[in-house]
C-alpha cells in the first residue's frame, strides 16, 4: 500500500488508505470496477495529523493516468525530506491525553524517550532511528501519570515514518 508523509494538517489517513487500496486492487486485478473518473471525484476530509495533500494528489494523478492506460500501480516516489528542526518542533508540540482510569504508558518514560529523539536530531546525543522508535516500549501505570496508549502508539508510528525521511544535517 502507498505510504505518505504525515503532516500537521492533511488528508484523513483512513480515507486515503481505503481509496489507495481500491486503486491498487483495480490496477492489479481489475477488481472493483474503479475508474479514473471515480478517483477524480474522490474527496478527503482535512484533519490534524493527516497525509501530506501534495504527495497524495501527485500519487492519485499518476494512478488516474495508469487507470486510463490499464497499467499496474506505481509506488509513490521517495518521501519529501523533512527538516530536523521541523520534526523537533512537531515533537515538542505533541500533547497526549491522560489515561484517566485506564492503564496508560508511564508519562515519564514516554517523555524521556522523546527527549532522546530530540537530542539525536539536534546532534546532542546518539541518533534514534525509525527502527528504534518502532521497537520502543514503555512501562504502564494505572493510577499514576500516564498517557493514552493508542495516542502514543499512533504518534510513534508517524514519528518513525517521519524519521525515515528526516534531513539531519
Amino acid at each position: 500500500m502507498a505510504r505518505f508523509p504525515v503532516v500537521l494538517r492533511g488528508y484523513d489517513c483512513a480515507q486515503v488508505d481505503a481509496l489507495t487500496a481500491r486503486i491498487e486492487d483495480a490496477l492489479q486485478r481489475g477488481a472493483g470496477f474503479l475508474t479514473a473518473e471515480d478517483v477524480l471525484r474522490s474527496r478527503f476530509a482535512v484533519v490534524l495529523r493527516g497525509y501530506d495533500q501534495q504527495a497524495v494528489d501527485e500519487y492519485l494523478y499518476e494512478c488516474i493516468r495508469r487507470l486510463r492506460e490499464g497499467a499496474r500501480p506505481v509506488r509513490p516516489q521517495r518521501r519529501p525530506r523533512v527538516p530536523a528542526g521541523r520534526l523537533i518542533d512537531w515533537i515538542h508540540g505533541i500533547e497526549f491525553s491522560g489515561a484517566g482510569m485506564r492503564t496508560g504508558y508511564d508519562a515519564r518514560d514516554v517523555d524521556a524517550f522523546l527527549d532522546r529523539v530530540v537530542a539525536g536530531l539536534r546532534g546532542a546525543g546518539p541518533p534514534v532511528t525509525a527502527g528504534d522508535v518502532r521497537a520502543s516500549s514503555f512501562r504502564t501505570v494505572r493510577f499514576g501519570p500516564g498517557y493514552d496508549e493508542r495516542e502514543v502508539d499512533r504518534f510513534l508510528t508517524e514519528l518513525a515514518d517521519a524519521l525515515e525521511s528526516a534531513v539531519t544535517r
